[in-house]
């Protein structure tokens, strides 16, 4: 029994260790996403950081409209980052966590 304890303490141990370098990896996964008319274009990393800003000359002339454009495009873009973030990490968490009965909560 303490064999079994010591065993799943291990293995919590390195999946928590499997789950930092995961984050690590998220910081190097790039998420492109754009306006549906290519006028704003933003690329943020899996961790939702954002890392560039592509704004046409046109949106520059409208401060409202880019306004929109800004909003719409990056709430789509960290809902797509927030879906990879997640389903990594799930991933790894799933795959590290011990067999306890009634516990499934990674299903």
């Amino acid at each position: 029994m303490f064999g079994d304890m010591m065993n799943m303490m291990g293995k919590l141990k390195e999946t928590q260790q499997k789950v930092e370098d995961t984050k690590k990896r998220l910081d190097t996964v790039l998420i492109d996403e754009s306006s549906n008319d290519n006028k704003l274009k933003i690329t943020l990393t899996a961790n939702r950081t954002i890392k560039s800003i592509d704004i046409d000359d046109e949106l520059l002339e409208d401060k409202e409209q880019l306004e929109d454009y800004l909003i719409l495009t990056l709430n789509k873009a960290i809902e797509k980052a927030t879906k990879v973030n997640e389903a990594e990490l799930a991933a790894v968490a799933k795959e590290g966590m011990p067999n306890i009965p009634g516990m499934d909560l990674f299903k």
